[in-house]
């Protein structure tokens, strides 16, 4: 499974964006499933209905809801640990869909992602140590 950021949603729906043809690329060439959180999805439908309207929101959804991708269940065991890194990744900020991705990387043990956040996951670490590769920018 490859895990997918805000970014990637983001700009696989619209056009305009600059990592839009890339993101499609990457879409149409996928030869694993997607997963993505809550914590995700959540930002990626604020973004998509601000900028975009509700379509955009809704084809997003509909993504989801025929299986384009799965959604990472955070249990209340994971608090420690988003708790920790967004403490300890407070000087970039880290936000909570971001520590959820981290977390998704600890549990699946690869950190592979699709981002067009350069700067933050090039700096996040999953298990401490362990760099992501971002198959979108990379």
């Amino acid at each position: 499974m490859i895990i997918a950021d805000t970014g990637f949603w983001v700009a696989l729906s619209n056009p305009k964006d600059q990592f839009h043809a890339l993101a499609l690329r990457q879409f149409a060439e996928l030869k694993e499933p997607l997963i993505s959180t809550w914590p995700v999805m959540t930002e990626v439908c604020h973004l998509l209905l601000k900028r975009q309207g509700v379509h955009a929101q809704l084809t997003f959804i509909e993504l989801y809801r025929r299986g384009g991708f799965q959604a990472f269940q955070l249990q209340h065991t994971y608090s420690p640990r988003l708790s920790k890194l967004m403490q300890d990744y407070a000087d970039l900020p880290m936000d909570l869909a971001d520590a959820s991705l981290v977390l998704l990387a600890e549990e699946l043990n690869h950190g592979r992602i699709l981002s067009t956040d350069g700067r933050d996951f090039h700096a996040y670490r999953w298990k401490n140590n362990r760099p992501f590769a971002n198959l979108l920018l990379d």
